[in-house]
């Protein structure tokens, strides 16, 4: 399984890429959300990866983060979806724009993809509802996606009754590394 690559970005036509790594040359499609992300030939890049492998072709796909990544092996999941319009969803929508369309029931949102009709767009909702990640839930209540002390501390703000604006902002001049107990402490001090 190849996870991800680091190297040099050779041609960008879209939706692919080809990246030389150490003197091979790999060749990913990728979603317009990462291509425009994509640095300029002859410079260096990193792409999380999915290897999809069919009868008559192997087929890598890049994303620019783990959380594009990890929506696009969701959505090929989802019955009637192949990694092609996967990549199409994930070139209309971003990932927290998916995981809100789906969160909201959204169908005329999800349907403005490419590939994606009626009764494809309310099976994504039945099968991917809670699945998908995000970094803010529709009612504004924080997805800890990585379990990080900030992310714990702007949850635990959030669980004493302020919005997450409010707990974002006063948590936005914590030093990195402060501990959850310390970090609500100063979060609070700042709102005064």
């Amino acid at each position: 399984m190849i996870s991800r690559l680091r190297g040099i970005v050779l041609e960008k036509n879209p939706p692919s890429v080809i990246v030389d790594v150490h003197g091979v040359g790999y060749e990913a499609q990728v979603s317009m959300q990462t291509f425009y992300t994509l640095p300029a030939i002859g410079e260096e890049v990193q792409l999380y990866t999915q290897l999809v492998v069919r009868e008559d072709a192997h087929l890598l796909f890049g994303f620019s983060s783990k959380e594009e990544r990890e929506t696009f092996q969701a959505l090929v999941k989802v019955s009637g979806i192949g990694a092609k319009i996967a990549l199409g969803i994930l070139s209309a929508l971003t990932s927290d724009e998916l995981a809100s369309a789906v969160a909201n029931e959204d169908i005329k949102r999800l349907t403005a993809a490419p590939g994606i009709g009626k009764k494809t767009a309310e099976r994504m909702v039945l099968e991917l509802r809670g699945k998908l990640v995000s970094s803010t839930q529709p009612d504004g209540a924080i997805t800890i996606a990585e379990n990080s002390q900030h992310d714990v501390i702007i949850h635990t703000l959030i669980a004493l009754g302020y919005n997450d604006k409010e707990a974002r902002q006063a948590c936005k001049n914590l030093p990195e590394g402060t501990d959850v107990s310390e970090g609500v402490r100063l979060a609070l001090k700042n709102m005064l």
